[in-house]
């Protein structure tokens, strides 16, 4: 199938905006679905991508749109369908990246849904199996797609589905991973594999890559289907088992309410001043928690442009962790997930069950909001060490989202989650006023100087603090204070020596005297008093 008959499908109503004809004649080999504003590693050669540009804003919209298509040209994507109903139309932007990149592009209107798209590909660019009686043996038996329905019917986990689809081959070692590299499930027997191990292999495109369609599925959530030996299953079986874990990964997520209601009653909780331990532990056994510790809280924060982010990152977070916690401590690997013969039911459930705003998961984690709408999560268990390794993964599913957090020490018991708390949400404003347009996550225990621990404190907080103490020396616009500013950061960064003061600015040392009784006529402080030096070097630390 080429591009230009997927456009000109009637059916389809697809508008194409710009190509060259000599493009428009390239061979598709696949369909890839995709809202990450950098998706070349989960973009192969040839393949057409579909985009609701959800990554896509006014402001910086040239710069996202050059890197979005930029990536697709450096991945030889075949063709670009933007979809229209998000922004009302395919921003210009868009289009005129293309144009300079050479990658067609061409708009999906409001109402076509991705999935008749890729349907179309696949039926066309599949459908001489049925005069290829050798091939047509490898698309799924009809005694197969039964024993899958049935499935679905009770409300099976993918890992059933899984077994139950590649039951009638031979050795198929088939995996669900998120962007992340959690391991959703595994064929039996399928060797484990490390979160950071199953995103290198989809990156470097090992083997074949199917992504699970989900209109409920966040970046950090969605599902995809990965073989090792993409000769082990025939391209058309492999987009049937997708579309049936896409109805298994919409059916969770229609079960989710009451997790919701139960991690949010447990935020509301850990917010309120003095609860009592037995409110938090009743609180915690409605998540599916453990009532003894240790605990971790983590607590984390994308904007308030982008509502339920942050909250679907954590679960993906806690996910990890819960897996972690189940098993031997390889994240994401198909024995810690519970695939394996010898794997937990609550790694079984940490594994199937963590997805788009999932606030509990069996037996490790409840995620949930507090009342104040910043999403939070309780972890049990887990390595030590665990969240900074999968923190870095998780982020990097959403790359144009900074996404904060924070954590701090363990609480051995539902009575110290409060305290926990509040130092998670410490570090996380840490985070913010750190690496205000990047990821990060930071761990209040590691705030150990004075630098690192201001860096926690409310901006306006520390502005009033800095205005107060340093007075009429913030006047940066009168040369005179600020000439004042300036001496009294070398005197403080010299540990309060006049010699090596006067060395630094060049001064003779008579003038650095005058200029401090000058700053200690302005300030109020004596700085020859260890406390007036260091109220004024907090002061200068917080500007």
């Amino acid at each position: 199938m080429h591009v230009e008959h997927l456009l000109g499908d009637a059916s389809l109503g697809l508008r194409l905006l710009w190509a060259e004809d000599v493009l428009l004649r390239r061979e598709i080999s696949g369909v890839t679905v995709t809202d990450l504003e950098d998706p070349a590693r989960f973009v192969r050669s040839g393949e057409v991508v579909l985009s609701g540009l959800v990554w896509w804003s006014p402001d910086g919209g040239p710069g996202k749109a050059e890197r979005f298509v930029a990536a697709l040209k450096g991945a030889g994507a075949a063709a670009l369908l933007a979809g229209e109903e998000t922004h009302g139309s395919v921003p210009d932007d868009l289009v005129e990246a293309c144009v300079r990149h050479g990658v067609p592009v061409a708009g999906v209107p409001a109402h076509v849904m991705f999935r008749a798209i890729t349907d179309t590909v696949y039926l066309r660019q599949w459908g001489e199996l049925s005069r290829r009686p050798a091939l047509l043996q490898h698309a799924l038996p009809e005694h197969v797609r039964v024993r899958l329905s049935r499935l679905l019917s009770q409300e099976a986990g993918p890992d059933a589905l899984l077994t139950a689809a590649f039951a009638h081959l031979d050795r198929v070692v088939a995996h669900v991973f998120t962007p992340s590299g959690r391991t959703v499930a595994a064929t039996p027997g399928a060797p484990g594999v490390a979160a950071r191990d199953a995103v290198a292999l989809m990156a470097d495109g090992t083997g074949v890559t199917v992504p699970v369609e989900s209109d409920s599925a966040s970046p950090y959530a969605r599902w995809l289907l990965h073989l090792r030996d993409p000769d082990s299953a025939p391209p058309r079986m492999l987009h049937e088992v997708a579309a049936v874990l896409s109805q298994c990964q919409e059916a969770a997520a229609r079960r989710r309410p009451a997790e919701r209601r139960a991690g949010d009653q447990l935020g509301t909780l850990l917010a309120t001043p003095h609860p009592g331990a037995g409110a938090v532990e009743a609180a915690l056994r409605r998540c599916g928690m453990p009532e003894t510790g240790p605990y971790r809280v983590v607590v984390a924060d994308a904007g308030p442009r982008r509502p339920g982010v942050s909250e679907t990152a954590l679960a993906e977070l806690a996910g990890h962790v819960a897996a972690g916690a189940a098993g031997s401590g390889t994240a994401g690997s198909a024995e810690t997930a519970g695939t394996g013969s010898n794997g937990s039911e609550a790694a079984r459930a940490a594994a199937s069950g963590v997805g788009d705003a999932v606030h509990c998961v069996a037996g490790a984690a409840a995620v949930g909001l507090l009342p104040d709408g910043c999403a939070f999560a309780v972890l049990a268990g887990g390595p030590d060490g665990l969240l900074g390794e999968v923190w870095p993964l998780v982020a990097a599913c959403a790359p144009d989202v900074a996404l904060h957090g924070g954590t701090g020490a363990h609480a051995t018991g539902p009575e110290g989650l409060g305290g926990a708390l509040a130092q998670a949400r410490y570090a996380l404003t840490s985070a913010r006023t750190t690496a205000p347009d990047a990821s990060r996550l930071v761990d209040a225990t590691a705030l150990t100087g004075l630098d690192a621990l201001l860096t926690g404190v409310p901006a306006d907080v520390r502005a009033a603090y800095s205005r107060t103490v340093l007075g009429p020396l913030l006047e940066s616009d009168r040369a005179a204070t600020a000439v004042l500013l300036s001496t009294l950061e070398t005197f403080l960064a010299c540990d309060g020596s006049w010699a090596r003061t006067a060395q630094a600015l060049h001064l003779h040392v008579n003038t650095v005297h005058y200029r401090i009784q000058r700053i200690e006529h302005f300030t109020g402080r004596d700085l020859s008093r260890l406390s007036d030096r260091l109220d004024l070097w907090a002061a200068l630390l917080c500007r």
